[in-house]
């Protein structure tokens, strides 16, 4: 019986021009929605958040495709979990709940496994 390795993942998010056109109050929504997004990831059953890479200071404005905004280095138990981590962005309120957090950022997972090195 061999032990089931986790996968490594790497969740890409870019935030959207929705985040930039909005008001500062609405601005404010989304930091907290992305507290309680950030908040619920680290939660799911299994997940391992290792780390985490930010592109704000050296990246302005929207992303539209790579580079992205943020990143987030993750072990998962399995696929479904990973799922479950992007459906995050369908399902985050933002303010009131009018909004979805995936109005204002996306995501992408990208999955690999853990590179070895031989002995």
């Amino acid at each position: 019986m061999t032990d089931k390795k986790p996968l490594r993942v790497m969740l890409c998010m870019a935030v959207q021009q929705n985040f930039f056109d909005a008001t500062q109050a609405e601005q404010k929504d989304v930091w907290l929605a992305t507290l309680a997004l950030y908040k619920a990831l680290v939660e799911l059953p299994g997940v391992k958040v290792l780390g985490n890479f930010d592109d704000d200071r050296i990246q302005v404005g929207a992303s539209s495709a790579w580079p992205w905004t943020t990143y987030f280095l993750c072990d998962f138990p399995d696929y479904e979990t990973v799922v479950a981590a992007c459906n995050l962005w369908r399902i985050t309120p933002v303010g009131d709940g009018a909004y979805k957090f995936w109005k204002y950022a996306k995501v992408e997972a990208r999955i690999g496994r853990e590179l070895e090195f031989p002995v």
